[in-house]
């Protein structure tokens, strides 16, 4: 096969439709936490869908005009994406907008066809990463771009579209609802179903806030791994099946009745979960004598009083940390695991706990020492709708690729994703990274679960 090559046009800036007000927008106190400061990219693939029998062919013939179409028209709903993102000197971020201000689109067109790239279903990020808005995220003064899209077509008639969005203004429940009405508009609805809320004062916190309390004293407690740091960080794809999930929920179940309590039912989060930091633990070799920490987020918009209103597409939510140290880990029943992470995430749901998440003032990135070896941090995009109502009107979506450039490319990051193949239901899909050494390890422990 030649190698790939893509033809690209000059970037493009996409403003909103209708006139919108030039203003300066404070964003909530989880908005700025320092954490949150990434652009979070995703390449959806569509796959051509041309009908050998010269029947009416479904596909979008120009869905560079389609998307930047609709973009225009939803932008005139959600306008702050097209602005600028401004650290003031009180070390927050706020979004400033004028009439001149838009989105920077890309187009390019592939002398491939997605099936020669496997539908960028595999591990090579390599591959996936030519597909996604990699240019500078911000503009010449400096200040960032909300919202950034790569639309690519290839010669089977299929195309890619690869976004990222500043964690900053969104969180993954407000990005899948923009790109499910950029969908719609696509398809020809008039105006998304659902409008967007700002309200971002609903999260900003007391004038009195206390400061981070780090779920470990001194990093000099974390475990570590004789593999980190990496000389080689490798992305890992791969999938659950449904029965393999049953089986360790089961397994479970046995591990608690076997001690003459009650039986109870572990969530899929809670049961793979807690597999998940374990084998990841064991594979990494961490020091058995160290700490490690689980995070992971718990999304708060209906648990506050009132809830946030439909449409609201800020960040809401908190992440609840749960350390022990690799020994309790890896010795305890898993079951008790399963039982940790069901009660932090019962904590973080309660008012009091968001509460106190909000008015936390939360110190530099480089202080704030969650990530690392020592450190899981699971993000589920399950239940997120990333994967609901995105047809544009033609081409079958067939995969969706997380964080191509890197944003999770780290070894303390597991996302949980569903997956499209009809196989699938009800199993999970994962990505993740981890040095190469530590791979054939961790690798037999998923395989050994499928067995269990």
């Amino acid at each position: 096969m030649a190698a790939m090559r893509l033809d690209m046009k000059n970037v493009v800036f996409v403003k909103p439709s209708k006139p919108t007000p030039s203003s300066i927008l404070s964003l909530s106190a989880i908005d700025n936490r320092p954490d949150g400061d990434a652009l979070g990219q995703v390449i959806y693939v569509y796959q051509s869908e041309t009908k050998h029998d010269d029947s009416f062919n479904t596909q979008l013939s120009d869905p560079f005009t389609v998307i930047k179409e609709a973009l225009s028209k939803l932008l005139f709903y959600y306008y702050p994406l097209a602005g600028r993102l401004v650290k003031h000197d009180d070390g927050n971020f706020r979004v400033h907008f004028n009439k001149d201000y838009g989105v920077p689109f890309l187009e390019a067109v592939a002398n491939c066809s997605l099936n020669s790239l496997q539908y960028l279903d595999g591990n090579d990020r390599g591959i996936a990463k030519h597909f996604a808005f990699d240019l500078p995220s911000e503009d010449e003064n400096g200040h960032r771009y909300p919202l950034v899209m790569k639309v690519t077509k290839f010669l089977c008639g299929g195309f890619t579209i690869g976004w990222g969005m500043s964690h900053i203004i969104v969180d993954g429940f407000g990005a899948s609802q923009f790109f499910r009405a950029l969908a719609e508009l696509a398809r020809g609805k008039k105006e998304p179903s659902v409008k967007p809320v700002w309200e971002r004062e609903r999260l900003m916190g007391s004038a009195t806030k206390q400061p981070y309390k780090s779920p470990i004293d001194d990093v000099a407690k974390y475990a570590v791994s004789p593999f980190v740091p990496a000389t080689m960080l490798m992305h890992v794809c791969f999938n659950v099946e449904l029965e393999a999930i049953k089986g360790l929920k089961m397994s479970l179940m046995k591990d608690i009745s076997g001690n003459g309590t009650i039986e109870e039912v572990f969530t899929t989060f809670e049961a793979f979960g807690a597999y998940i930091w374990r084998s990841r633990a064991k594979a990494l070799k961490l020091s058995y004598d160290g700490v490690t920490t689980l995070l992971s987020a718990v999304g708060i918009r209906r648990h506050l009083n009132p809830p946030l209103p439909e449409g609201y597409y800020g960040n809401a939510f908190v992440d609840p940390y749960i350390v022990l140290t690799v020994k309790e880990l890896i010795e305890r029943p898993l079951s008790e695991i399963a039982k940790i992470i069901r009660a932090s995430k019962k904590a973080a749901s309660t008012l009091d706990y968001i509460e106190n998440s909000i008015n936390t003032i939360y110190p530099s990135l480089e202080d704030f020492n969650i990530y690392g070896s020592a450190v899981t941090c699971i993000t589920d995009w399950r239940h997120l709708g990333f994967l609901q109502n995105v047809d544009f009107g033609g081409n079958k979506l067939v995969n969706l690729v997380p964080d191509p450039c890197g944003m999770f490319g780290s070894e303390s990051v597991c996302v949980f994703s569903n997956s499209l193949d009809p196989k699938m239901k009800g199993g999970i899909k994962v990505f993740m990274s981890l040095p190469s050494e530590a791979i054939p390890d961790f690798m037999e422990e998923i395989e050994a679960l499928k067995h269990k």
